[in-house]
């Protein structure tokens, strides 16, 4: 398709010329709306939300919500922690950006807070979690091609995953909406069911460098991995020589329950990697590997322009230090087993919902039909909840939230779900 010419764009803004007022004012009132310049690849809610404190945000009419989304598990301390913005306002006041060419003192604070924390010996910084998955899968590859010296570059993936939107990491995702239009899509990728181990062997070459999954299919609808498939999934990494990627994007900083949510498996992955909940809501992600992985990101192999910048190392320092002094991945395990009791509770008397699951404060709601007008009524009633799916709602509290914020959200999702699923019954039965 061509591109609009700058007369184009005029005329589907402006009233066409030689007729009555009148009648363009009748024209201007059924007209489309001047059209933003921002690309269109976002279907976004007719929400404006500027202000945000906890757990919960106001729009631009001065509307309040309740936040059970936190911007997709970013905002896991909840809107504008204090202890995060004041290291931001020190860190803005002294120093924003150095070249990595150069060391940086707060990004060796914050890799020793994650490997002293977790099974990783080594750190990456980067902008968000498809840089960090897209660092994962290249590591993965070096490693076999320029230390072990094998030809090895396949990456074995599952259906339903979700695991980013670059060309690489898209290809890598098990689903067939996000790749639509963007062929040829890179080789070296294959994906299979989840759960299906025989499938899994199978996909196994000579080529296979790595299988990557995630502990909870957050995208996916919120399908947890089950023990004995990842047993398995281990056992044919050690068979085979192959390295495991666990992409914690979602999943990890305390969201599940567990600092990283492979911890609750008793697994140690070669590769895994983090986002979101990481910083706050300041952009960064962190891809960490073993450290017999190190020489394979020898000097010159892989960078990042922003990642790691002094800006975003001192608002990383300042939410892990504040998830381990609360204990927030225990408060999480804890209000999440409060949240899924009162969710079924609530639920247990409508056929519509065929499943409540989940780990920690990431809880899926499996129903029996489309929820997209679910999600539209919970925004009327001042409740900020998305969809994992088609058929699932998807709840992202912050891991502060209270019980009584908890009360008054289940509240109010149970009359949305009761009060559709008797508008699908009695249309059905019409």
């Amino acid at each position: 398709m061509s591109e609009l010419t700058q007369t184009d764009k005029n005329s589907l803004t402006e009233a066409p010329q030689g007729r009555s007022a009148e009648t363009q004012g009748q024209e201007a009132a059924s007209a489309p709306a001047k059209l933003s310049a921002i690309f269109p690849s976002y279907a976004r809610y007719d929400l404006s939300l500027v202000k945000g404190k906890g757990s919960w945000v106001w729009d631009d009419q001065g509307n309040k919500y309740l936040d059970f989304m936190c911007g997709l598990a970013v905002t896991s301390l909840g809107h504008a922690p204090e202890k995060v913005g004041a290291k931001l306002k020190e860190q803005i006041d002294t120093l924003w950006h150095v070249s990595n060419l150069f060391h940086i003192p707060g990004q060796e604070r914050v890799a020793t807070l994650l490997t002293e924390n977790s099974c990783a010996d080594q750190v990456f910084f980067c902008n968000s979690g498809a840089e960090a998955n897209e660092a994962a899968i290249k590591l993965a590859r070096r490693y076999h091609q320029k230390v072990q010296g094998v030809d090895r570059y396949e990456v074995i993936t599952f259906e339903q995953s979700f695991h980013g939107r670059t060309l690489a990491t898209l290809t890598a995702t098990g689903q067939a909406k996000v790749k639509e239009g963007f062929l040829p899509l890179p080789a070296g990728f294959k994906t299979v069911p989840l759960h299906d181990l025989e499938a899994l062997k199978a996909a196994i070459t000579e080529h296979t460098a790595a299988i990557m999954l995630e502990m909870v299919l957050a995208e996916g609808g919120v399908l947890e991995v089950q023990q004995e498939f990842l047993d398995g999934v281990v056992a044919l990494c050690k068979e085979h020589g192959l390295l495991l990627i666990v992409d914690e994007v979602q999943t990890g900083m305390g969201r599940t329950g567990k600092l990283f949510a492979h911890q609750h498996y008793g697994i140690e992955p070669d590769i895994f990697t983090l986002a979101k909940g990481v910083a706050s809501g300041f952009p960064a992600g962190v891809m960490l590997g073993k450290g017999y992985l190190r020489e394979a990101f020898s000097p010159g192999s892989h960078a990042s322009t922003f990642g790691g910048t002094p800006l975003a190392a001192a608002v990383m320092e300042a939410t892990i230090e504040t998830m381990l002094e609360d204990k927030l991945p225990e408060r999480a395990a804890e209000m999440g087993e409060y949240l899924s009791g009162q969710l079924r509770a609530k639920l247990a008397d409508t056929s519509f919902v065929k499943e409540i699951r989940g780990k920690g404060l990431l809880i899926g709601i499996e129903c029996q039909e489309p929820v997209a007008e679910i999600v539209l009524a919970g925004q009327k009633r001042g409740l900020l909840f998305v969809q994992a799916g088609p058929d699932v709602i998807r709840l992202l509290p912050n891991l502060y939230v209270s019980t009584a914020e908890i009360d008054q959200a289940v509240d109010i999702l149970s009359e949305l779900i009761h009060t559709y699923a008797n508008k699908v019954s009695g249309e059905a039965n019409s």
